[in-house]
C-alpha cells in the first residue's frame, strides 16, 4: 500500500471549498491538528462558532476526500470553533488565517449542535444497554486500574462488556489492558474495537504512539470523544464502562450532557484533599442529572506483600465518611498492594491474572454492586419514578 504523506492531504484538501465564500479549507487556514500515521489520519477544520451547525456537510466532504486518497485507511475529521489570533503552521505549510476577534472557544459536535453540548444523543451507542462512566475530582487516585478490573469484574459475571478510554491526553487502556497494534476497518469509517480478556476496547493509544502528545483544544477533544463512541463498531453490550480522565473538563461534560450515561462511579483516595475533589465530580455529573452509584476507596490501606501488616498510608475511611455525607453508596475499598500495580502495569489485570486473590474478590465485590446500581438505575428510568438526592 502507498504511504500518504500530509503535503498529499492538504493537496487533496485544496478541493475541498467553504460553502459560504468558496475559498478553499487549506487557504483559509481552517486545518488544524494534522496526524498522519500508518494509513490513519485525523484533524480538524476550525469554523466560526456561530456558523457551526451548518458546517457537517463540509466535514463529511473533507472526510471522504482523504479517505478516498490512496494509502488512507481511516480519516477522522473533527470540527472545531475556536478562533486564533495568530497563525497555525502545520507540516511546514502556513495554513494560518488571522481573525480580529479574541481568541474563544466553543463545541461543535460532527452532527451539529453549537455552544455547550447538553441534548443528550440517544443513537449514540445505541445498542448498548448501560453505559458507566468511572470518574475522579483529580489524578493520581488509581481510576483507570479501578475501571479496567471493573470492567473484568462486570464481564467475568457473564455480561457483554465494553471499555472507552476517554482520557484523550493520557491513554492508559492499550497497556492496562495489554494490547497493542492499530484497530481494523472493515468500510474505511467505522473502527473495528481492539479486544482482550473477552472485553471490547478503544482508546486514543491504539492511534498515536505511546510518547506522542496530543495538543488538542477542548472542542477537538470532545468531537474525537463522540467519534471513538460513534464510529467504533461496539456492537450490542451490556455495559460499557468509561474511563474518564481526572478533573471536571471538557471531556466529562461531553459525557455527561451528550451521552445517555446510566451512572457514575467516582474513585477517590482516603486522604482529605483527594476527597474535597472527589466531592466536585460527584456534584458534577449530579448537576447534569446523571446519578451517582457511589464511592470507591483505593489505595485505602497498604498491604504489606510480606508480612502481612496493614498501614493506614493516607488515612482510612474517609471515602465511607464522604460518601454518607453526600447521600450516595460506599461501594467498598481496594488496598495498596503490589500485586494491583504489577498486574496493571504488565498488561495482566489483577481481576484476570490472580481472580481468587482477596483484591480480585474485591474488585470483583465492587463489580457486583455496580451492576445491581445498573439495574436499579434502568428499572427507574423505565418506570419514570424520581430520585430523591440527598445534597
Amino acid at each position: 500500500m502507498a504511504t500518504i504523506t500530509e503535503q498529499q492531504i492538504f493537496d487533496a484538501l485544496k478541493n475541498v471549498n467553504d460553502p459560504d465564500n468558496g475559498e478553499d479549507v487549506v487557504s483559509l487556514g481552517m486545518i488544524q491538528g494534522m496526524q498522519v500515521k500508518d494509513g490513519h489520519v485525523a484533524f480538524a477544520i476550525n469554523v466560526d462558532p456561530e456558523r457551526g451547525p451548518h458546517l457537517e456537510p463540509l466535514r463529511k466532504e473533507a472526510e471522504k476526500t482523504v479517505h478516498d486518497l490512496p494509502g488512507v485507511l481511516t480519516a477522522t475529521v473533527v470540527l472545531t470553533a475556536e478562533r486564533m489570533d495568530a497563525p497555525s503552521n502545520s507540516g511546514g505549510h502556513n495554513h494560518g488565517h488571522d481573525h480580529d476577534h479574541a481568541q474563544q472557544q466553543a463545541s461543535v459536535a460532527p452532527g451539529g449542535g453549537s455552544g455547550p453540548q447538553t441534548g443528550v444523543d440517544m443513537e449514540i451507542l445505541a445498542g448498548t444497554r448501560a453505559i458507566i462512566a468511572v470518574a475522579s475530582g483529580k489524578g493520581g487516585v488509581g481510576k483507570s486500574t479501578t475501571a479496567v478490573n471493573l470492567a473484568l469484574g462486570l464481564a467475568a459475571s457473564g455480561k457483554n462488556v465494553g471499555l472507552l478510554d476517554a482520557d484523550i491526553y493520557g491513554p492508559s487502556m492499550p497497556r492496562m489492558m495489554g494490547i497493542s497494534g492499530r484497530p481494523d476497518t472493515l468500510d474505511g469509517r467505522t473502527l473495528q474495537p481492539m479486544e482482550n480478556y473477552g472485553i471490547k476496547v478503544m482508546s486514543m493509544g491504539f492511534l498515536v504512539d505511546e510518547d506522542t502528545p496530543m495538543i488538542w483544544r477542548g472542542p477537538m477533544v470532545q468531537s474525537a470523544l463522540e467519534q471513538m463512541m460513534r464510529d467504533v463498531n461496539w456492537g450490542d453490550l451490556d455495559v460499557l464502562v468509561v474511563d474518564m480522565p481526572p478533573g471536571t473538563g471538557d471531556a466529562q461534560l461531553t459525557m455527561a450532557q451528550r451521552v445517555p450515561l446510566t451512572g457514575a462511579v467516582i474513585v477517590s483516595t482516603p486522604q482529605d484533599i483527594a476527597l474535597l475533589d472527589a466531592r466536585k465530580g460527584l456534584n458534577m455529573f449530579r448537576k447534569v442529572d446523571v446519578p451517582v452509584f457511589g464511592i470507591v476507596e483505593n489505595m485505602s490501606y497498604f498491604a504489606c506483600p510480606k508480612c502481612g501488616e496493614r498501614t493506614d498510608i493516607f488515612g482510612h475511611g474517609g471515602a465511607r465518611e464522604t460518601a454518607a455525607q453526600m447521600g450516595t453508596d460506599f461501594l467498598g475499598e481496594i488496598p495498596l498492594h503490589l500485586d494491583i500495580r504489577e498486574t496493571s502495569d504488565g498488561g495482566q489485570p489483577i481481576v484476570v491474572s490472580k481472580p481468587d486473590s482477596d483484591h480480585a474478590t474485591a474488585y470483583k465485590a465492587v463489580a457486583g454492586k455496580v451492576a445491581d446500581k445498573i439495574e436499579e438505575a434502568i428499572a427507574a428510568r423505565a418506570s419514570g419514578a424520581p430520585r430523591i438526592v440527598m445534597d
